[in-house]
């Protein structure tokens, strides 16, 4: 099994998964002709990919979708009402729908999308699970429910959201109509609270977390690093590797080895 966040934030959101048995993007947020890029940067060839896997319709998360699975002649796996809203920006692609709270098969993986709290029409995280185990997906939060917490046990990788650093947020230049929105529970995982469900999550088994969507104006990655080092440090417990995601350039690759057994 292999992730990688091949950009994460404001500007475009997109993570590169594989298992055993297939390829996949949780989102492409990015230009298509950026995001092949990015897969090149890490050795992926975009003809070997086999789906996309959508969490929510803002533009930030399918700029590239459709150009992609038209390119690549692939699927976009995709909630009916969120195909709904954004089929202005992705156009006429071939679609595996599925519904929040439904789990399905594809390609060899068990993929659980379960609802989340964000301002989009019909948002989900992502628990999918194949020989090598389980990975958990979930940003753009307004609150980190029980519901996310229960799907997101037991994962050998986690994705979570680190958007904001609360001081930052509080003192910087958004407007206050703007402010509210971010830290509501239709918004966005501040450091703290992106701490606080790592905190839930950590068991010996879990291997590595991808801090993901931080804002490149409310927040810097030493901030959001020290937050999860500081809880990760402090446990009696395997410490897994923490990886950055960012808006620039693809985060490291986490590489898991074997079988979950």
């Amino acid at each position: 099994m292999r992730l990688c966040l091949l950009a994460s934030g404001s500007k475009g959101n997109c993570l590169f998964l594989e298992t055993d048995s297939c390829r996949l993007l949780i989102d492409a947020g990015l230009s298509g002709r950026e995001t092949l890029a990015r897969l090149s940067s890490i050795g992926v060839a975009a003809e070997t990919l086999d789906g996309i896997l959508i969490t929510h319709e803002h533009t930030d998360h399918v700029r590239g979708v459709g150009a992609l699975a038209r390119r690549l002649k692939i699927p976009v796996l995709v909630a009916a009402r969120t195909m709904q809203a954004a089929r202005h920006v992705i156009g006429k692609v071939d679609l595996v729908e599925f519904d929040p709270g439904s789990p399905f098969d594809f390609k060899g993986v068990a993929i659980d999308p379960f609802p989340i709290t964000h301002d989009a029409c019909d948002p989900v995280g992502f628990r999918i699970e194949g020989r090598e185990g389980c990975i958990g997906f979930a940003t753009d939060l307004g609150i980190a429910t029980r519901l996310t917490q229960e799907k997101l046990k037991g994962c050998r990788a986690l994705v979570l959201e680190f958007n904001h650093d609360e001081e930052m947020l509080q003192n910087g230049p958004y407007p206050w109509h703007l402010k509210q929105r971010i830290r509501s529970r239709h918004g966005h995982l501040s450091n703290t609270e992106g701490a606080s469900l790592l905190e839930e999550l950590l068991h010996c088994r879990l291997e590595g977390v991808f801090l993901s969507h931080l804002s490149e104006v409310n927040n810097d990655p030493a901030l959001a690093m020290a937050a999860a080092r500081g809880l990760v440090g402090g446990q009696n417990l395997c410490s897994p590797g923490l990886f950055l995601g960012c808006q620039h350039q693809a985060s490291g690759v986490l590489d898991i080895q074997g079988a979950f057994l």
